[in-house]
């Protein structure tokens, strides 16, 4: 018996423009079920938006994913060419550095790296 998390889904109120961000930003694809619901996978754990005027943050008691890169300024900059807002710039903490953006649908995500620290 397996028991751990093996999906996650985020609102989104524009999904199109979700879906760019992250296809710009961290090269990730993503399948159409629909004009509501888009899925990624291969990305650490598969999951997916879905169409809703509801956003995550961490300000409203949301879970904080926590992405991976060895690159936090390059993709800083890269968050904010594609639209996104850096709610938390890059920040040491104890076994790295990391940094909170909010993509175009307003969800709050961020970013860590082991190196340069």
């Amino acid at each position: 018996m397996s028991n751990k998390i093996s999906y996650v889904e985020f609102p989104a109120r524009d999904i199109g423009a979700t879906k760019a961000f992250f296809e710009i930003v961290f090269g990730w694809s993503f399948e159409d079920y629909g004009p509501e619901y888009a899925a990624f996978s291969d990305q650490g754990i598969d999951g997916g938006f879905f169409q809703s005027d509801l956003a995550s943050s961490t300000q409203s008691g949301g879970a904080l994913i926590v992405l991976y890169s060895d690159d936090l300024e390059d993709l800083q900059s890269r968050i904010e060419q594609a639209g996104g807002t850096i709610a938390k710039s890059i920040f040491s903490f104890p076994g790295g550095r990391r940094l909170h953006f909010i993509e175009p649908s307003g969800n709050e995500l961020a970013v860590w790296s082991d190196v340069g620290t």
